[in-house]
Formats: C-alpha cells, structure tokens, sequence
C-alpha cells in the first residue's frame, strides 16, 4: 500500500498571459482535463522560485508581473489521477518565450481569456479563469 503523506501538499500553478491570450494545458495527471502549468513546492523554496522552475520544467516559459491570485484546497478531488490532499496557491503572470513542452504536457494552447471556460478545464482552473475574467 502506498505511503500517503499525513499533510496537505502545497503546489503553486499560474494562469499565464501572453499577447492577450492566456496559457492552458493538457495532462495526464488531470485525467486529460485542462488546466494551467505547475507542481509541488519543493523543501526549502520559495513559492515564486517554485512556480518559475515549474514553468521552466513543464513549458519552458519565464515568467515576470507575477502575481498572487487565491489559495484553493484540492481534498481527494475525483478529478486528479490519484487521492491527493493540495493546497493550490494561484498566480497570474506574464509569460516570456515560446512553449517548449515538457514530458507532462500532452496538449498545449494559447487562448482568449474569455474562450477559456469553454475548453474541459479541471474545476480548480475554471474557478483561477473566472477570478481573472472578474478582474482581479
């Protein structure tokens, strides 16, 4: 039986900009739903070191105007390909460079921020995309 850690993981992710458009992802992690790049904090970093190095990994993207958007609580989510209890701290942010996926990415597409809601987002991108639509 796998060991199950007795603590919430944290994780940083962002919902990027480029160019008016923003940045969605496919993975297999999400059961194939869209969602946006990023991953676990690792010990010792610092949640913005985190997220660069998770886009730099995931979608070689650099990132800058980073800033924080909400902290969401992923507990058991049908959704993520295993139980799994995050605590999903959101940004939003300027992407700089192209896309150069990395091995989890399995679709990648720039889009409008308002045909966003339209794709199969993983409910914790969908509600990330609303916020920003809100203008916050």
């Amino acid at each position: 039986m796998e060991d199950h850690p007795r603590y919430p993981i944290p994780t940083v992710g962002a919902l990027v900009e480029q160019g008016g458009k923003v940045l969605l992802v496919r993975t297999a992690k999400w059961r194939g739903l869209w969602g946006v790049p990023g991953g676990k904090v690792e010990w010792g970093e610092a949640l913005e070191e985190a997220l660069r190095r998770e886009f730099r990994e995931e979608v070689g993207l650099e990132l800058r105007a980073i800033r924080f958007a909400l902290v969401q609580e992923a507990r058991f989510s049908p959704e993520f390909h295993r139980p799994t209890h995050m605590l999903l701290l959101n940004y939003f942010a300027q992407g700089v460079g192209e896309v150069r996926p990395g091995e989890e990415i399995l679709e990648w597409a720039w889009v409008a921020p308002e045909a966003a809601l339209a794709y199969p987002l993983n409910g914790f991108t969908r509600f990330l995309v609303a916020r920003y639509l809100e203008g916050a």
